[in-house]
């Protein structure tokens, strides 16, 4: 079958493999670029990376929080300019302090009526700054997270305001303990969330065909190297603690120490709390995670511009 010099170059740029093995990969899987991915990976070409085929998007994740309860939004914008903007910026503060009086549920947010708006609803708001703006925007997601017996702890990375800013983080802990040195430690959890954006907080969450296409892989790589059933078996079990440790948070490496696991920071975190500390849930925020933005080359626009 024929492929497209774009579709070799968008493998390679999610794996890192080279140009021809990119090709075959593609051949081997029919054009179906998640399977040329798994094709890589079984060949030893290419690792498993989360974030492969992400790209981003403009516009802000807002945070906002009350009580027990805190939401993250992401409001999407075409350009960074608009999210600069302060009347924008407002409107995302706006939106997320609506998502505080719903059940979280984006058709709720957008229902809902929206603060310094005169009684409008967040929809409606959003439509008429588009007409402000001058820009296409939308609410494309809403998050969260309630903690009635503990605290929850926020962190925003690449904030440009308070509660405004490119990935935000949200985790809910359950303790008896003194409050602030509970969300001191959630604080730290929350940055390290922001950091390794893990899959799922114990193995027991993981999608179970996401664990068995790893299985699949880790089975496939290690019958190269020619050990038995019996041996494989073994290795393929290895593998996988080896996967949940990098992928579920409470089995990572803590980022701020990494001699030990973030289960185990909470443990440790009970000394200066007060009382058991218990990780119960985290939501994680990327602007324009999983949406697929064009790549335009200017120069060769200007240059097509010119010629016509």
């Amino acid at each position: 079958m024929s492929i497209s010099a774009s579709e070799v170059k968008k493998l390679r740029e999610m794996t890192g493999a080279g140009m021809m093995d990119s090709k075959a990969a593609l051949v081997a899987s029919g054009g179906n670029m998640a399977e040329a991915v798994d094709w890589l990976r079984k060949k030893g070409i290419a690792k498993a990376d989360k974030k492969a085929g992400r790209t981003a998007a403009e516009g802000l994740i807002g945070l906002a929080a009350q009580g027990h309860k805190a939401v993250l939004v992401e409001v999407n914008s075409e350009t960074d300019f608009v999210a600069r903007n302060a009347d924008f910026q407002q409107i995302v503060r706006h939106i997320a302090e609506a998502a505080l009086q719903t059940d979280g549920v984006l058709d709720a947010v957008l229902a809902a009526s929206c603060p310094g708006s005169s009684g409008k609803t967040v929809a409606a708001v959003l439509k008429d700054a588009i007409g402000t703006i001058g820009e296409n925007m939308a609410l494309r997601r809403v998050a969260m997270v309630e903690a009635d017996k503990g605290v929850i702890a926020a962190y925003m990375h690449n904030s440009i305001a308070e509660g405004l800013g490119k990935i935000g983080v949200l985790v809910a802990l359950e303790t008896a303990g003194d409050k602030e040195a509970a969300k001191a430690f959630g604080r730290q959890v929350a940055m390290h969330v922001a950091a390794t954006n893990p899959l799922a907080l114990t193995p027991e969450e993981i999608d179970a065909a996401a664990v068995e296409r790893e299985k699949t892989i880790f089975a496939e790589q290690a019958r190269q190297s020619g050990k038995p059933e019996a041996i494989i078996e073994k290795m393929v079990e290895g593998r996988l603690r080896k996967f949940y440790e990098e992928v579920v948070l409470l089995s990572q490496a803590f980022v701020v120490n990494p001699d030990m696991t973030v289960a185990a920071a909470a443990k440790e975190a009970e000394k200066a709390v007060g009382a058991p500390v218990k990780i119960v849930g985290y939501v994680r925020f990327a602007l324009g995670e999983g949406i697929e933005k064009e790549v335009t080359d200017f120069a060769a626009e200007v240059a097509a511009a010119a010629k016509s």
